[in-house]
């Protein structure tokens, strides 16, 4: 079952934004996510706004390109006539679900409806998700020749015991193939991977780490095992069918992640990301860790400007309902204050390589600097440099970090 929608207040149905939403505008960058809600089997673990064939309930995949961009033509009105100045797409990603469940056509159809509405800045970062047997080496090329510039597989592991465990359906064998017809297409190509399965032994991962760094990608996402609630997995670990992750074993594996893939010439730039170089890291994700504007496509979609943020209606068919009406798909929102602004501020750019100016910090901030210098959770020549940058053990306790930054009285252990 896919999560629920945040609580917050009704969103307007003619999309407007607040006065507040316009101030800065200029100086952030803007980004658009598109959602792709198709998936041809609910993984166990996963629990986003995703949908099975069976699940579709009058929605119909054929028809979902056209109701994308009905929005994406909507949302360039009504940030217009929220007096927001016009600004370029810098990024665009395509996320799920699993885009490529789509023709490769539909795919740039809806790209071009971006690049028609909102332009791209030069050089724009155009990628998209993709199961490695979702895609064969003529899909890879149409979306090359439509636009995209990079994507992302979701390899998640090179053990089939542990795919099993994921109910991940891909053959192992398939990852060299799609890297390969990415790679003779002109796209850059990430990797993505999970680790702490149920039954992934730390062997099981330095397996899969190395499978990896021997296709070469440009960009690697390493993310621990969440187990969410409601989920198959969370199911099957309640009723002792499977074993909780282990938090210190977690920990091993992402500091095996870490010494591996700097060895192989990566760079870590946020927690759970690395590539080869700063040109190669996902600008679309760092928009969202710096609190850029995008907007987000599709149902169940959420988007940022200017500290409103908003999602659409989650089932296929009613946001398929709101985007013909020519209402707004977005179904709740809320205006960030002051205090909320600065706590997400703090929470994301701690989880960057750059780290955050101690100079931003609030004086009770500042002031727990030294204690964390003191505990090695963060880098004692960056801060007396003038920046908080997490060391190895900050990476691995990021929360902790964070809530003493905020002057918060308890410390939880984050698994990155």
């Amino acid at each position: 079952m896919a999560s629920a929608l945040p609580l917050g207040d009704p969103a307007p149905a003619d999309g407007l934004l607040p006065e507040s939403a316009a101030a800065g505008a200029a100086d952030r960058a803007f980004g658009v996510y598109v959602h792709v809600p198709f998936c041809r089997v609910r993984c166990g673990y996963c629990d986003f706004n995703t949908y099975t064939s069976d699940e579709l309930r009058g929605a119909r995949q054929a028809d979902y390109a056209d109701h994308a961009i009905a929005e994406i033509r909507m949302s360039r009105q009504m940030l217009e006539a929220s007096d927001l100045p016009a600004r370029a797409a810098s990024t665009v990603f395509f996320g799920g679900g699993t885009p490529t469940l789509l023709p490769a056509a539909d795919l740039v159809r809806m790209l071009g409806a971006v690049r028609d509405e909102f332009g791209f800045e030069p050089g724009a970062e155009v990628t998209t998700e993709a199961n490695p047997d979702s895609v064969g080496p003529a899909d890879l090329a149409r979306l090359a020749e439509g636009g995209f510039t990079r994507v992302s597989f979701g390899m998640q592991s090179a053990v089939p015991h542990v795919l099993a465990a994921l109910d991940r359906t891909h053959d192992p064998a398939r990852v060299p193939l799609v890297v390969g017809w990415a790679r003779d297409a002109g796209l850059d190509v990430s990797l993505d991977l999970i680790y702490g399965t149920p039954g992934e032994s730390i062997d099981d991962w330095r397996r899969s780490l190395d499978a990896v760094i021997a296709e070469g990608p440009d960009h690697v996402s390493a993310y621990a095992l969440i187990v969410e609630a409601g989920t198959k997995l969370a199911r099957q670990i309640r009723r002792g069918e499977l074993a909780t992750p282990s938090d210190d074993l977690e920990a091993d594996m992402y500091e095996l992640a870490d010494e591996l893939l700097a060895g192989a010439g990566y760079e870590w730039y946020e927690v759970s990301n690395w590539a080869t170089d700063a040109a190669h890291r996902s600008r679309h994700n760092l928009g969202y860790w710096r609190s850029d504007d995008w907007w987000g496509v599709g149902p169940g979609a959420h988007s940022h400007v200017g500290g409103v943020r908003w999602w659409n209606a989650k089932h296929p068919s009613a946001y398929a309902d709101r985007v013909t009406a020519r209402v707004s798909p977005a179904v709740g929102r809320e205006v960030l204050d002051a205090a909320a602004r600065e706590t997400e501020r703090v929470l994301l750019l701690t989880r960057i390589r750059e780290g955050i100016d101690l100079a931003t910090l609030s004086a009770s901030g500042r002031h727990a600097v030294a204690g964390l210098m003191a505990d090695g959770l963060v880098d004692a020549k960056a801060a007396l440099s003038g920046a908080l940058v997490l060391t190895m053990r900050g990476r691995l306790l990021a929360d902790a970090v964070v809530r003493r930054l905020l002057d918060e009285s308890s410390e939880l252990s984050s698994r990155t």
